[in-house]
């Protein structure tokens, strides 16, 4: 027996969604190009709005959940972690927030970016360099590779700084 509460939440679910397109999970991971794991993840992790769900226990999404996953994904290929990701959407969602604390952000994310492409060249310089030093004719022992890796010689002792 459906109670009077009920059919009332019914009627303003059908309200609430008249006209508007609304998708299950399946549809929504399609059209934003994810899996459903990812939908289900970014939902847990508060990402995306906790969609209100059916009787039946479906989760009703809109094209806002599907738009939110792309942004979440292209911000992702930029380099922002999740948690900078969410961060970017509180202050997309905060009316009292300017676009130059958005260019913070950015600003902050290319000094990051920066930092680790130095990194990853340092690291590319000593692993070139290692590579050299290998003659691939000597023993294991002599190995200047694993000498490093052990700490055994000047690249080595330099690793460990």
């Amino acid at each position: 027996m459906i109670t009077l509460e009920v059919m009332y939440m019914i009627k303003n679910m059908e309200k609430k969604y008249n006209g508007i397109t609304t998708y299950k999970i399946g549809e929504v991971a399609r059209r934003a190009d994810v899996n459903k794991e990812t939908v289900r993840y970014y939902e847990k992790r508060k990402l995306i709005p906790e969609p209100d769900r059916r009787r039946s226990g479906y989760r009703i999404f809109t094209q806002r959940h599907i738009d939110q996953i792309k942004f979440i994904k292209r911000a992702q290929q930029l380099g922002f972690t999740l948690t900078e990701i969410k961060e970017l959407l509180e202050l997309r969602l905060d009316e009292e927030t300017s676009c130059s604390e958005i260019k913070e952000e950015a600003q902050q994310k290319y000094q990051d970016v920066s930092e680790k492409i130095k990194d990853l060249q340092r690291i590319r310089e000593t692993l070139t360099g290692l590579i050299d030093s290998c003659s691939e004719d000597g023993p294991i022992g002599d190995c200047p590779i694993l000498e490093a890796l052990e700490g055994k010689n000047k690249t080595g002792k330099q690793l460990r700084k």
